[in-house]
């Protein structure tokens, strides 16, 4: 899938609606953390069928991030619908990309489907025990909930007064902490086999 551009406020209402999870980069043209960001998204893109992801250049168009309050670009604007749940700022590698916006996609599939397990996971995005823990719950079609601890310091500090750990990835499971990949007592606590 290739990025769409778009050159209006009005064009951006209607993409939203659209879509359940839209993707939105503002970017400046000519500048190289905001190149970096085109570039790295660009080949997210191409790796993500399902995904809505529009760009925008604040050189040309000024109707849009003055409405979201957006003063420094890059900056990734995560929409649910036509709501703004999330900005991402500064040019991020297209595996941080990749993972943000698989997660994304994932959470909005398994929010349909209440009931079942409460897991939150607690992660970074460069942490590839992080991503296999992830990937497992997934794989094992588990919904949870992503916290990236290096975003939200406040949940890190929470991390930490609750387990006495800073490592990451720990997951809370049914109110049961597992710090680290620790696959069996995942399975346990979820019921799994292997």
């Amino acid at each position: 899938m290739n990025i769409k551009s778009i050159y209006s406020n009005t064009e951006l209402k209607e993409s939203l609606s659209k879509s359940d999870r839209t993707f939105l980069l503002l970017y400046k043209s000519n500048s190289t953390a905001s190149g970096c960001a085109e570039n790295y998204l660009e080949e997210t893109a191409s790796q993500l069928d399902e995904a809505q992801i529009l760009k925008t250049d604040v050189t040309t168009v000024r109707d849009i991030h003055p409405v979201f309050g957006i003063d420094t670009v890059p900056s990734l604007l995560i929409f649910e619908k036509e709501n703004l749940k999330n900005v991402i700022k500064g040019c991020q590698t297209a595996d941080y990309y990749k993972n943000l916006i698989e997660n994304q996609l994932f959470q909005a599939t398994a929010s349909e489907k209440p009931g079942g397990p409460s897991v939150t996971v607690y992660s970074t995005p460069t942490c590839p025990w992080c991503t296999t823990m992830k990937n497992y719950l997934r794989q094992n079609k588990i919904p949870f909930t992503d916290v990236d601890v290096s975003a939200d310091q406040s949940a890190s500090k929470d991390l930490v007064s609750r387990t006495g750990h800073t490592g990451v990835p720990q997951a809370e499971i049914n109110g049961e902490m597992v710090v680290g990949f620790d696959k069996v007592k995942i399975n346990r606590l979820l019921n799994l086999n292997g």
